[in-house]
């Protein structure tokens, strides 16, 4: 497979399922609103950018299969599988609020080899592929070089359903409050998660999401030299609802910190 080729293929994708949403800010209307949980939403533009990007895949390469966030294709790949959130930070969206990106993976016997995230108000796409560089609008990048949590910037997301972690959450939250120099959180994991990937911020964690949530802007923040993980260390941060994410050098430290208030110890990487 030419990776390359592939992914220049879905940022033209990723860009157009941009210039849908970005063309119906401010038009959604409460009646549109779909609601998947107490603060989990879904809209008629989240689905109809998820059918756009699907069927310009498909043709991209049949034989895939899809993971998707609204279930518009349930089609099961071989080796190949499509990870997609055609819309996240829906809650941003319908607020008018920045920040809102597509996320677009493609994974080779379930290993990503293909990652975009598009923020779309900021016109900022990410990418990398199987074998490259990382790169944000045809600008190499890389992450940050900062070695400790004191001197990092730490970004994360706040769980909208599940709470039954948020205990650990929150004296995790009170750490990095007096211990770091700040945490973020834009309300987009894909977006975070690109952030990290460019040195925006550090590092990166959160509970709870979803493979369409991760896909693409981990593969992109070790294409990145970074390094992404579940709480334990172990790589099933894709299934796992739970990731980690940061520059080598901080990669240690804060999966301990991370560890040790999220109901986990830390396992040597």
């Amino acid at each position: 497979m030419d990776y390359r080729k592939y992914c220049e293929l879905v940022i033209d994708i990723a860009r157009e399922a941009g210039g849908f949403i970005r063309e119906r800010l401010h038009q959604v209307r409460l009646s549109d609103i779909e609601k998947k949980g107490k603060q989990n939403f879904v809209t008629e533009v989240d689905k109809g950018a998820e059918e756009r990007i699907v069927s310009s895949l498909e043709k991209l390469l049949p034989e895939a299969g899809f993971i998707t966030e609204e279930g518009t294709s349930t089609k099961t790949g071989i080796r190949y599988t499509w990870v997609i959130d055609p819309l996240d930070g829906t809650t941003n969206f319908i607020h008018g609020s920045p920040f809102v990106a597509v996320s677009i993976a493609l994974l080779e016997d379930n290993e990503p080899v293909v990652g975009v995230v598009y923020e779309l108000f900021m016109d900022e796409c990410f990418y990398a592929w199987k074998g490259s560089k990382a790169y944000l609008n045809g600008k190499e990048i890389t992450v940050s070089a900062t070695g400790r949590v004191s001197d990092a910037l730490i970004a994360t997301g706040f769980p909208y359903h599940n709470f039954d972690r948020l205990d650990g959450f929150m004296q995790s939250l009170a750490f990095f409050f007096t211990n770091t120099h700040g945490v973020r959180r834009l309300g987009s994991a894909a977006t975070d998660l690109a952030y990290v990937a460019c040195g925006r911020y550090d590092a990166f964690y959160e509970y709870n999401l979803n493979p369409w949530d991760v896909a693409a802007g981990a593969f992109i923040i070790t294409q990145a030299g970074g390094r992404a993980s579940d709480f334990k260390g172990g790589s099933d941060y894709l299934f796992s609802r739970e990731i980690v994410a940061s520059n080598s050098n901080l990669y240690a430290e804060f999966l301990e910190n991370v560890g040790r208030f999220m109901n986990y110890r830390k396992t040597d990487p």
